[in-house]
């Protein structure tokens, strides 16, 4: 059982809820579904009576009026074996807006109110169907930029990330154990550095943490795309590069400098990594006053980002040296760009390609791949959000935080209060303990009806 303090004033799980579950517009089929305590008295109304759970019924949809609305499939599943964990609803009608506003409105009518953003997904996770990751994951899943992406939220969704998170979290607790049972034990004078278990497992979970952060930074990746930012001097071939790697006309290309003057943005998929490419203006020690607003743009830019392609004219004799005051505290890859006008092999770091013919673009992916931290990642791939690479960091620093302490002091008291503080920032992650405020925000990205 979940230890939640989630505040039900947002949504009590008695009422009965209703919302479209599939999106505004027309289409040949649309879904209207129904949770909570009232929906058999509700169906009561609407089609007469409940179908057989788990039966697809052709049902005659009714008004509050008893007219009829339309005709369709109702089906029926009744609670706790259903998504939310109560007795669940779906009627799919034909899809148009009229239909479904009108079907709405009927259960409305009849006892229900609208559903909040993700009240479906909520009390799921209220009912103990979902942990908070998994339900996250359903939103990730919905918004998935990449095949990888998908497949990623996916296996999140069905729990690889939790089961990952409460793994660590119960060694984190066999450790625990076996560090207070000194504590309360000092009469067998056990020391601590000496303790072979005890230092094995600590080098377990920390190996464990350092997998689970890789995975989990990856993940977020996978999730909220990586950002790239091109920067360099006026006519270094930034807007060349950016349209030879979207394959898109994007930006405008002359020979007069500073032809960029703001930020433009283009979007790529780089082996189902969704990477969004920033064009950013020219970088000079004189720039006019509509290219000084640029550069402010572009330099803040170069703070928000994943990382920045520092793309420079291979044919300038000066080409390589970089301003140590512009580099921003990111991952940065030199990009010489116009090799292909060297008359001799090129030589030195970064990679050389050449946005007129394509030569080294392929290179230049694998390298942003590099930078990402992502390869071919298989099966064992998993979404993950900002909040969980923090929180995984924040256990991480107990942890460590904990070890050190003992290494240094022989303190088994600080490393039993770091690895309790540790499994506190851990349990965040799936929600086993969460706070009012940050389950709000999570529901309510997410869609109305799920």
């Amino acid at each position: 059982m979940f230890v939640s303090v989630f505040d039900l004033s947002m949504g009590a799980t008695s009422d009965t809820i209703v919302s479209a579950a599939t999106p505004p517009g027309t289409g040949g089929v649309a879904i209207v579904r129904l949770s909570g305590e009232g929906v058999a008295d509700i169906a009561g109304d609407l089609i007469t009576s409940l179908p057989e759970p788990r039966v697809a019924s052709l049902r005659t949809f009714l008004g509050s009026d008893a007219k009829a609305i339309d005709h369709g499939i109702a089906l029926y599943f009744p609670g706790p074996a259903s998504f939310t964990g109560e007795d669940v609803l779906e009627l799919h009608a034909h899809g148009g807006p009229v239909i479904v506003g009108m079907l709405v409105d009927a259960a409305v009518a009849l006892g229900a109110r609208r559903a909040e953003p993700g009240e479906f997904s909520r009390r799921a996770f209220l009912n103990d169907k979902l942990d908070l990751a998994q339900a996250e994951a359903i939103a990730d899943l919905i918004g998935s930029g990449t095949a990888q992406a998908a497949r990623a939220a996916l296996r999140s969704l069905s729990g690889e990330f939790s089961e990952a998170v409460n793994l660590l979290v119960a060694n984190l607790t066999k450790l625990r154990v076996h560090v207070e049972a000194a504590i309360d034990f000092p009469e067998e004078e056990i020391d601590f550095l000496s303790d072979r278990r005890l230092l094995a497992r600590l080098e377990s979970c920390g190996a464990e943490f350092r997998s689970l952060l890789r995975g989990a930074a990856v993940g977020r990746v996978l999730r909220d795309g990586f950002q790239v930012v091109l920067v360099g001097k006026p006519n270094a071939g930034k807007s060349s590069l950016m349209n030879r790697l979207s394959g898109a006309e994007t930006a405008i290309v002359t020979e007069v400098a500073g032809t960029t003057r703001d930020i433009l943005r283009e979007s790529i998929d780089i082996d189902g990594l969704a990477v969004e490419l920033v064009d950013t203006a020219g970088l000079r020690d004189d720039p006019g006053v509509i290219e000084q607003e640029g550069i402010r743009r572009a330099r803040e830019a170069m703070a928000n980002a994943d990382a920045v392609l520092w793309v420079q004219d291979a044919t300038e004799p000066a080409h390589g040296a970089l301003d140590e005051e512009t580099v921003p505290e990111v991952p940065v890859l030199v990009v010489h760009n116009k090799s292909d006008l060297l008359e001799a092999a090129p030589e030195g770091d970064g990679v050389w390609v050449s946005a007129r013919t394509g030569a080294g673009l392929d290179a230049l992916r694998e390298h942003i791949k590099d930078l990402a931290g992502y390869h071919n990642l298989g099966e064992g791939a998993f979404t993950a959000r900002r909040r969980h690479v923090e929180a995984l960091q924040r256990a991480a620093t107990h942890f460590e935080a904990g070890r050190s302490a003992l290494q240094a002091a022989r303190a088994g008291e600080i490393l039993a209060e770091e690895l309790r503080l540790a499994q506190s920032e851990l349990g965040a992650i799936t929600g086993e303990v969460s706070s009012d405020e940050l389950l709000g925000r999570i529901f309510s990205e997410f869609c109305i009806g799920k």
